[in-house]
């Protein structure tokens, strides 16, 4: 098999997979927290400003999705 075809087939794949995942789960944990929505601080525990303590962030793949279907919807 030639190399740029392996390499090409692979990245199709990869995608696809990243794709699905982010439709069906399209929240990850925050790296900031680590999915706790609190942080340990000096004194005492912090509640994680980037997710709102929820321990979620949404993930950049579905970001352009909602960005691309609001691009859509408004065109129509």
């Amino acid at each position: 098999m030639h190399p740029a075809l392996l390499i090409t087939i692979t990245t199709i794949i990869s995608t696809l997979c990243y794709v699905s995942q982010c439709y069906v789960h399209p929240f990850g944990r925050c790296r900031k927290c680590h999915g706790k929505g609190r942080i340990p601080h000096r004194r005492g525990v912090r509640y994680c400003r980037r997710c709102d303590s929820t321990g979620l962030r949404l993930r950049l793949g579905r970001h352009v999705w909602n960005y691309v279907r609001r691009l859509h919807q408004d065109g129509r």
